[in-house]
């Protein structure tokens, strides 16, 4: 029987890599984001690869509570199981915490922090449940060693890490896998227009991996961090 998966911030960059490379194994996916248009292309490209794969289709901004409980809900009306989460739903914006324009922690913190803290809190019930499962928390180098550009982003990233480790914490008991992922600049649209190469980027299909390899360890193991940076080193 196929399994199941959740990713939030699906329709592109590392989010997207995860969709197809899972769909790739023969898993049914529940994914969400903010554009319509960029989730039926997505639909479209994972049913190309995976004709019989459940889909589930979901616009929603992970900033909004009541959005994110809208998902989780239909997620959970769809799928009695939920095999993996992949909190990966992000935003980035460059800045100093001594001069960034106004509101711009809440809104990083509710995007990159409360929607991982809202999603995993509505579907880990059925984890615990069947006392089973493994949730990936996209956090970032950001979240290791602050930089002076990161500003509230990286205070984020401090967070979602943190929020990864008492997850792993609570769940030891109940044998649901917790796993922080934390890569460094990744070949993702974020990085539009910066005149490098590709070479000096992680490729997001590497992130994808990666999560599969982990997720098919043992019962008896877990990957409680995974820190992965570009061969030459952070940008």
């Amino acid at each position: 029987m196929a399994k199941n998966i959740v990713i939030t911030g699906a329709s592109k960059g590392i989010g997207k890599a995860i969709a197809l490379y899972f769909a790739e194994k023969g898993f049914n996916l529940a994914f969400c984001g903010r554009n319509k248009e960029d989730l039926q292309k997505l639909e479209s490209e994972i049913l190309a690869i995976n004709p019989s794969c459940n889909l589930l289709n979901f616009v929603c901004d992970v900033s909004q509570k009541n959005e994110v409980a809208a998902f989780t809900k239909a997620v959970l009306e769809a799928w009695s199981t939920v095999d993996i989460l992949v909190n990966n739903a992000g935003v980035f914006i460059p800045g100093q915490v001594i001069n960034e324009e106004e509101g711009v922690l809440e809104k990083l913190i509710e995007t990159n922090l409360y929607s991982a803290y809202h999603v995993s809190r509505a579907l880990v019930k059925t984890m615990i449940e069947h006392k089973s499962g493994h949730i990936f928390n996209i956090s970032s180098i950001a979240g290791l060693q602050a930089y002076p550009n990161g500003g509230s982003y990286s205070i984020s990233k401090f967070a979602m890490t943190g929020f990864s480790k008492a997850l792993r914490e609570e769940l030891k008991p109940h044998h649901v896998k917790v796993t922080a992922i934390l890569p460094g600049a990744t070949l993702t649209n974020a990085w539009a227009g910066v005149d490098l190469p590709e070479s000096r980027f992680i490729k997001a299909t590497d992130i994808a991996k990666i999560i599969f390899d982990i997720y098919s360890l043992s019962e008896n193991t877990v990957i409680e961090d995974v820190v992965i940076r570009p061969m030459l080193g952070d940008i």
